[in-house]
């Protein structure tokens, strides 16, 4: 038997052997390390028997898919303390997620707090410190529903498994769970972790089944890690957009409107300037701006295929005994606008640009302040070309994503989402065609991305752009979907070289994804401290005294306005020092500070948020310095 190491390495055995032995025979300390390996490209248990000859690459704790192994398995521990604490706790699933884990849980009549979470977290560390093996076993589906009799929500996954598929489960101590694995060798990896948060989720998803009791919690394999995140969550609570959005008057939610977020004057001040950043944009870049109209007839909605396969998340009114739906997305209404003139080859690639309200039906208890709301406003484009435009016009399009994330410090990677398993209208051939097309795109480019198999929209492929913003977090709002098939449903054409019809290729094309999201991202990666250019407020204006600074604080003010610069000045009889503390709070760029130096050289004192320094210069040399930093963003 022989089996290739990473590097070219070779090994070679008679009999047949545990992975953990082939570790161990190439040095004790890998056999140490080893929390998993890669057998001919699948990820599995230590364990498992090699009898062939094979690929084998070892996966130790310094292995950012070992994080993830760790993750599942504190979950198993998770449950398996759950059911010593609460026999009669029933368990759904438990999955490792974005820094940490979760497991949704039925504890019947009994009702956990936040402060259960250190009992908990005492046992489980209790429990892990016995170093009880983690083993693998495969079982027949009535084995299954055997073992798993008494749980209703396992046996539900169970029945559900397609015949033929093998079913493993995971058992230690006093816990055995229906998984896929791989897991780590044994508990005692499982020593820095932490539970986080508790929150009710409907069991699969759905409002009309039972709410379980959801515990979060993550781990890392060691204690700084841990303790670094912890940190990083602290930090992020202080940065939450619905409490900077109340400090700033940025926004507003009601109860009289779910889901609906009420603009305040200086959100509505951040709102346009990313919107007038996005239409100034897009006319250089040779868009053709349109508004569509946020009610149209059911029929355009049997078209496009939402009626079908989105009716659940639509608004629907009657107005003249027709059904009518507020739309949920901009295609549909840009579909009608493209059929309105006759195309030739010549117009390719035609831009149509829309900043669109759409309405979504979205769970009460989904929404987040401005991260999932009701109602929002997509940044939408539909591009129309031939099919050998597809690779440049894509190519042309991550050169843009590129431009407007770089302004906001945003870091992303890209993620290439494939067919979904069941809803999806068009052919499978076309699917795999518009699949390829963005794949060849981003490899032509040399772009790195990842697969995401099933995750496309119900209309064609995209590629999702993730956004990694200054607190390490991920967030989706950038996307652009290939579609073949809305062109066929809406029977678009344009004229060719020859004179003939043609169909032609569209891709959908989201920058900011949604302005309502896209600000509470800003809020939170900003900490509500905004550069210069985006800022409500740019500069505040302080007297130190009115009776014998406020008239040269009233010309300064006036001359940055007539700039363009957003000034105010506080005029209040107020203490110097309290008014300089509420323009930090307001997280103001620039404080000017007017007293008598000031007046009688006709300079400023200012000071940038966040410095302690100020500087005295002419007041001159003060507006070039805002304006230029405005106008460079």
């Amino acid at each position: 038997m022989i089996i290739k190491l990473p590097g070219g390495n070779v090994r070679e055995y008679e009999l047949a052997k545990s992975l953990f032995d082939i570790a161990g025979d190439i040095s004790p300390s890998l056999k140490k390390r080893s929390i998993v390996a890669r057998l001919n490209g699948k990820l599995v248990d230590m364990n498992i028997v090699v009898d062939k000859d094979s690929e084998v690459e070892f996966i130790t704790d310094s292995d950012p898919e070992a994080l993830e192994v760790l993750r599942h398995s504190s979950a198993h521990l998770l449950a398996e303390t759950i059911k010593t604490l609460y026999p009669h706790a029933h368990f759904g699933v438990g999955p490792v997620i974005e820094d940490g884990f979760y497991y949704d849980i039925d504890l019947g009549e009994v009702v956990l707090s936040e402060h259960d979470l250190p009992k908990i977290e005492k046992e489980m560390q209790k429990i892990a410190s016995q170093n009880s093996a983690i083993e693998r076993e495969v079982v027949s589906k009535e084995r299954a529903l055997e073992i798993f009799a008494d749980d209703p929500y396992k046996v539900e996954l169970i029945k559900e498994l397609p015949e033929g598929e093998e079913i493993s489960i995971y058992k230690q101590a006093h816990f055995t769970d229906l998984c896929r694995g791989p897991h780590l060798p044994g508990t005692k990896w499982i020593k820095n972790f932490k539970l986080l948060s508790l929150a009710g989720a409907y069991w699969r998803g759905d409002s009309k089944n039972i709410q379980l009791t959801r515990i979060y919690g993550t781990a890392f394999f060691t204690k700084e890690e841990l303790d670094e995140h912890l940190n990083l969550l602290e930090e992020r609570k202080k940065r939450d957009h619905r409490k900077l959005g109340k400090q700033l008057d940025l926004f507003m939610l009601s109860e009289y409107g779910p889901g609906f977020p009420f603009w305040l004057p200086n959100g509505m001040i951040l709102r346009r300037e990313l919107e007038n950043f996005w239409y100034n944009v897009h006319l250089k870049e040779g868009y053709k701006l349109i508004q569509t109209p946020i009610m149209l007839n059911k029929e355009l909605w049997e078209i496009s295929g939402h009626w079908e396969n989105y009716r659940e998340n639509m608004y629907i009114s009657k107005i003249d005994e027709q059904e009518f739906a507020i739309k949920p997305m901009n295609c549909p209404g840009g579909m009608l606008v493209y059929k309105r003139d006759i195309h030739s080859y010549k117009d390719f690639p035609l831009k149509v640009g829309e900043l669109g309200l759409v309405h979504r039906h979205e769970a009460s208890g989904a929404l987040n302040g401005l991260f999932r709301v009701r109602n929002f406003t997509q940044d939408d484009a539909h591009i129309f070309m031939t099919e050998d435009m597809i690779v440049q016009e894509i190519r042309e399009l991550v050169r843009l994503f590129d431009y407007m994330y770089r302004i906001f410090d945003l870091d992303y990677h890209i993620e290439l989402s494939t067919r979904p398993q069941d809803k999806f209208i068009g052919k499978i051939e076309t699917w795999d065609k518009a699949e390829k097309a963005l794949a060849d795109a981003l490899d032509s480019m040399g772009k790195e991305y990842i697969l995401n198999p099933g995750d496309g929209a119900f209309y064609g492929p995209k590629l999702d752009f993730k956004l990694r913003d200054s607190m390490k977090r991920i967030w989706q709002c950038g996307t652009i979907q290939l579609d073949m098939n809305l062109p066929e449903r809406f029977d678009l054409t344009y004229i060719d070289e020859k004179g003939e019809k043609q169909r032609p290729v569209m891709l959908h094309r989201a920058l900011y994804g949604s302005i309502e999201r896209f600000i509470g991202i800003l809020i939170e990666h900003y900490a509500g401290a905004f550069p210069t250019w985006l800022a409500p407020i740019q500069v505040k204006v302080i007297p130190v005294n009115n009776q014998y600074h406020l008239e040269y604080s009233r010309k300064i003010l006036d001359e940055l306005k007539n700039l363009g610069v957003r000034a105010e000045i506080d005029e209040r009889d107020e203490k110097l020092g309290y008014k300089i503390r509420e323009a930090q709070t307001k997280k103001i760029p620039y404080q000017l500070v007017i007293g008598d130096k000031e007046v009688e050289s006709q300079e400023v004192n200012y000071r940038k948020y966040g410095e302690q320094e100020q500087f005295a210069v002419s007041k001159e040399d003060f507006f070039k310095k805002v304006v230029e930093e405005i106008n460079n963003k």
